[in-house]
């Protein structure tokens, strides 16, 4: 259960942080996404979504140690798949699935890391 909510978390802070920000981006005319700017995309997608489960996760009273842990493997594809982005041996699409199922792997394993901690919230 506690994982279903960390995937809404994640999509909240996708959709607020993420919304907000496009349509600022909009408002100045400045285009922003997977066409224009893969590797900005990519990031940002995985910060929203960052911000949403730390939110969430201190909500529910989770430690800092924790949370920023769990930040971390949230960010680290993001940053991991725009190298081969960026040589040219990953297409952006393909970066997003690998960056989403890296993600996802994860978090699942720093779960499991602090059973105690995820097991009883």
């Amino acid at each position: 259960m506690h994982y279903l909510e960390m995937a809404v978390a994640m999509l909240v802070g996708m959709f607020v942080i993420g919304g907000a920000l496009r349509g600022v981006l909009a408002l100045a005319d400045i285009e922003f996404g997977m066409a224009t700017h893969p590797e900005l995309a990519l990031l940002e997608m995985a910060v929203d979504m960052a911000l949403g489960m730390v939110v969430w996760m201190r909500i529910r009273g989770h430690a800092w140690a924790g949370t920023l842990e769990m930040a971390a493997v949230m960010i680290a594809p993001a940053l991991i798949v725009i190298v081969p982005l960026r040589l040219g041996a990953m297409d952006g699409d393909a970066a997003m699935l690998v960056e989403h199922v890296a993600m996802f792997a994860l978090m699942f394993l720093a779960m499991l890391r602090r059973r105690g901690e995820y097991g009883g919230r």
